[in-house]
């Protein structure tokens, strides 16, 4: 069982207070220059950072950076940046969490380019007021690090390498799926169905493991037959949501990888005549903008970027003091958990939804083989509050 520690507000807990998005929240408490907001959202963020006791730390004056160092520049190397939201929240909270502390942050992407990396690194490895490098992925994975990075300290963001040689911060995707499928147990469904992402991505992987161990926990069976195979995308989560609905015993809620998929969800479910989340609840996985604006609003779990981008810088700070200093460098693999947003796409159970028996459950195994079927339509008949916590795990690299 993990220990819980008292720690200190964040940027996400005030955007899920308020119910807008970590960058939102960054651009107002930031008092960032031509960020349009109106006085009421403004007001808002603020009376929950004062709520939260969250204090956002005054920045270095900028003649002085740091006083022992004359290296007051981060490169922050990612392989995408266009391709996704995502890798767009990480660079807000790696920008603060830099100029928080008299840092400049610069950020370069070489769409996954090796020449262009390697040239990229040419640059900036010479110049004289380089203090570390944030080596990001857009989705997570293992890297082989480039050997020019072995003499300049670096931090890994979304990615990790097999002997764990650097320190690296991934987002806690077992623990996020848990979350997910653990809150439409304790609504009462039984029948859970699971729509992933790709299954070669470590975030499906662990999304599902989190899935089928929660499911294991409840004492519930894992049932093939309530899984697919996903894409991340809306098209495809619409097409298996038709596709679990046609199951002789369709599940009374779905549980998407991601919040695109739960979009084409709450469609094929419309479509089918049913209502979310009085026939079938759907819960997503990320809380991006567009989770606020369904109908209903999804219910999710916040994938914790920004605070991924702060911890990146934070520990590359970190580790270049104790360098400094003198100091034993200890390289750390951690983990972050983003808390589960409930809006209103999910309820307890219909009352005519057939009861499911509670046995032992099937072991957990990271590599099911999700069943496949084709999307036919079927012809039937048929405010927002915010829970869990964000936690921590980590481990040092041995």
């Amino acid at each position: 069982m993990k220990k819980t520690t008292q720690r200190r507000p964040t940027m996400t807990d005030i955007a899920k207070a308020v119910g807008v998005s970590q960058s939102t929240v960054s651009l107002v408490l930031n008092d960032a220059a031509g960020a349009k907001f109106s006085e009421a959202t403004r007001a808002k963020v603020h009376e929950a950072a004062h709520a939260l006791g969250y204090r956002l730390t005054g920045r270095a004056p900028a003649s002085a950076p740091v006083a022992h160092s004359p290296r007051n520049l981060i490169v922050y190397l990612a392989d995408e940046i266009s391709t996704s939201p995502h890798p767009v929240v990480n660079i807000d909270g790696a920008r603060d969490a830099a100029w928080e502390r008299g840092y400049l942050l610069t950020v370069y992407s070489t769409h996954g380019n090796a020449e262009i990396e390697a040239q990229v690194l040419r640059s900036v490895l010479a110049l004289p007021n380089l203090l570390g490098v944030i080596y990001a992925t857009v989705y997570t994975r293992k890297v082989n690090v480039p050997e020019a990075l072995g003499d300049v300290q670096t931090v890994l963001l979304n990615c990790y390498t097999s002997d764990h040689s650097y320190s690296s911060v991934l987002p806690a995707e077992v623990i996020g799926g848990h979350a997910a499928t653990e809150h439409l147990l304790a609504q009462g469904h039984r029948r859970i169905g699971y729509i992933n992402g790709e299954p070669w991505q470590d975030a499906a992987k662990d999304r599902l493991k989190g899935y089928r161990q929660a499911l294991a926990t409840a004492g519930v069976p894992f049932d093939e037959a309530l899984t697919r195979d996903g894409d991340w995308s809306s098209g495809l989560g619409f097409e298996q949501t038709l596709s679990l609905m046609r199951e002789p015993s369709p599940p009374t809620a779905i549980f998407c990888a991601n919040d695109l998929t739960a979009i084409g969800a709450i469609e094929a479910l419309k479509q089918l005549g049913l209502r979310v989340p009085e026939d079938v609840s759907v819960m997503g996985y990320d809380d991006q903008e567009i989770a606020r604006h369904t109908h209903p609003p999804l219910s999710t779990v916040l994938l914790p970027n920004y605070e991924l981008g702060r911890w990146a810088v934070e520990a590359l700070l970190q580790e270049h003091e104790n360098h400094e200093a003198g100091a034993p460098l200890r390289k750390r693999v951690v983990k972050l958990d983003g808390p589960l947003i409930e809006r209103a796409s999910v309820a307890g159970p219909a009352a005519d939804a057939p009861a499911e028996p509670v046995s032992a459950a099937s072991p957990v195994s990271d590599t099911p083989s999700p069943r496949a079927a084709s999307a036919t339509p079927r012809s039937s008949s048929s405010g927002t509050r915010a829970s869990g916590a964000r936690r921590r795990t980590s481990k040092e690299a041995s």
